[in-house]
């Protein structure tokens, strides 16, 4: 079992810093917190500015000190199976392919102990690669939560240890389909440049200079425009968390419906006002980013087979596109 009981954090404003409600100025800071977090954070006098208790409407101001300490629950070593329906693509005595779909976490993490895919997985199958820390057997590579697709998984330690070195030199497999904001100017091209955490937002993750961050690359091609989106297809050299939402966030055009990275702001020209009620309603369908890791391939750890895996575009995703086509 972990023994972490507490998490600390400490913060010195800056000398230009404007008057900001100090829930709103450690959301930004500390990641995966919510205001409503950081508010009974304060209330419970877990916060100190300057060494004293403040209030949830307390204003940072220029040079103050900010203490703040999380109490974190013990968290099991090891996960623990649950009945939750997946959807299983492949299967062998070696390993299996799983087509995810929204709103489930890969593995636990921190708060999130349970509801994830390998809880579900534990409940399908008891064999699964030792590799990882007990909280994630046999997860070889991650995709978001609320980004759907496939995901190989290992059920023994050579399968996975095979697996992630095919990651790691490059030869799987990856394409994700994707609806972004706006036309692109050049409808085939590379993105690469290197992603790391956010200054100014801990939960997010940026295009940040050499040394800094790790190399990110994304190979995109645009396979058909509408009015004001267009759908792309992207190749991935290198899995970085959040990669290609950063990627395109950075190039201008996120992916539609991403809460992270701008992807729910209508920010697309004079046009697009009249159109507003529209994208309304398209947002309402598209309730997270338009993203689905639609292609897998990869050779078999043991048969030594290519075996290329495609699933088919979440409901949420097709009905968007529906719509986008005004069909």
């Amino acid at each position: 079992m972990n023994l972490i009981s507490k998490k600390e954090y400490k913060f010195i404003a800056t000398s230009t810093q404007k008057k900001e409600r100090i829930d709103v100025y450690l959301t930004k800071r500390i990641e995966n917190a919510t205001r409503t977090k950081i508010q009974k954070l304060i209330d419970s006098g877990y916060v100190l500015v300057n060494k004293s208790q403040i209030k949830t409407n307390y204003k940072v101001r220029p040079n103050d000190e900010i203490y703040v300490e999380i109490p974190i629950k013990p968290r099991p070593g090891k996960a623990l199976p649950e009945p939750i329906e997946i959807d299983i693509v492949y299967e062998d005595e070696f390993l299996l392919v799983v087509n995810k779909p929204a709103g489930i976490t890969v593995h636990p993490a921190l708060g999130i102990y349970s509801g994830t895919l390998v809880n579900a997985l534990l409940y399908h199958t008891q064999k699964l690669s030792s590799l990882n820390d007990e909280s994630r057997p046999g997860i070889v590579h991650r995709i978001d939560k609320d980004t759907t697709g496939l995901l190989v998984v290992a059920k023994d330690e050579y399968a996975h240890a095979h697996l992630a070195a095919q990651f790691a030199k490059k030869k799987i497999e990856r394409e994700y389909w994707l609806i972004c904001w706006g036309l692109l100017k050049n409808k085939k091209g590379r993105i690469e440049n290197y992603i790391g955490r956010s200054k100014s937002d801990r939960k997010k993750f940026a295009v940040v200079e050499d040394g800094s961050g790790k190399l990110a690359v994304t190979n995109y091609e645009v396979i058909e425009e509408f009015e004001f989106a267009s759908l792309v297809k992207a190749n991935l050299e290198t899995g970085r968390t959040h990669q290609i939402r950063t990627h395109f966030a950075h190039i201008n055009h996120p992916i539609f419906g991403d809460p992270t990275y701008g992807g729910r702001r209508i920010n697309y020209g004079g046009a697009l006002h009249k159109l507003k009620s529209r994208v309304e309603n398209l947002l309402e369908i598209m309730k997270r980013q338009a993203l689905h890791a639609k292609t897998l391939g990869f050779i078999h750890p043991y048969k030594k087979e290519w075996m290329r895996f495609d699933s088919a575009l979440p409901e949420d995703f097709k009905l968007l596109l529906s719509k986008l086509r005004g069909e």
